[in-house]
């Protein structure tokens, strides 16, 4: 089993002087998932090298035990510290790819000709993808192979209005999932605010926020059992 995992490479929150990038949940609950299922995984992101972690993930209030066994696995850190570059990874030699979230993935992967071009050739392989949190936001341009938005007539889901709301950040990303989608033709879903939810259709797997990202990353690796 060889799993490719896409980060962001973008760190600007906005116009807001603050700083955003992938959130730390997202990244190390699945990358464990992935690991212990005896997979093989490889990262990589648009500028490779070092993702930006979004400081605010970062805070003690969101450590997970996850997060804890990433802190204390230099081999993951330098893993992490070196993703390849995404214009060098090929669909065909991976089994499945998974994107985490944080809201960077709004700015860059969301637009990226490559992410999308790559995601369209996974799901004309017919393999399973997914992706948690902000990152289902990167489908927005992605198409099936009628031409039609992929998530148009979907069963999906991703961050809601109302956890954009509580962070405070409707104003400042470039769009609403929870909007987007629906606009798209999307049958979009979702549970409580920051609760896990994880919604499955065919081999498209989103889950909504971090809480979702190791119930996402398990529905993978159910699909290629």
């Amino acid at each position: 089993m060889k799993v490719l995992m896409v980060l962001t490479s973008h760190s600007e929150l906005g116009n807001t002087g603050k700083k955003t990038g992938f959130w730390l949940e997202e990244f190390a609950a699945p990358y464990y998932v992935f690991k212990d299922a005896g997979a093989e995984v490889v990262l990589a992101s648009p500028a490779g090298g070092q993702p930006p972690l979004d400081p605010k993930s970062d805070l003690a209030d969101f450590q997970t035990e996850m997060t804890d066994r990433f802190k204390a696995d230099p081999d993951a850190q330098r893993e992490l510290a070196n993703t390849l570059k995404l214009d060098s990874v090929r669909e065909a030699d991976f089994d499945t790819v998974f994107y985490p979230g944080g809201h960077g993935p709004l700015w860059d992967l969301a637009e990226s000709k490559t992410s999308i071009a790559l995601i369209e050739a996974f799901i004309r392989a017919g393999k399973p993808t997914g992706f948690v949190c902000h990152a289902p936001g990167v489908l927005r341009h992605v198409k099936a192979a009628s031409g039609e938005p992929l998530v148009k007539g979907r069963q999906v889901t991703g961050f809601t209005n109302g956890e954009e709301a509580d962070v405070e950040l409707t104003d400042v990303v470039p769009f609403l999932i929870e909007d987007e989608f629906i606009a798209m033709g999307a049958h979009y879903q979702k549970g409580p605010n920051w609760a896990p939810f994880v919604v499955e259709d065919g081999k498209l797997v989103t889950g909504q926020n971090p809480a979702s990202s190791e119930d996402a990353a398990k529905a993978l690796v159910a699909q290629l059992r």
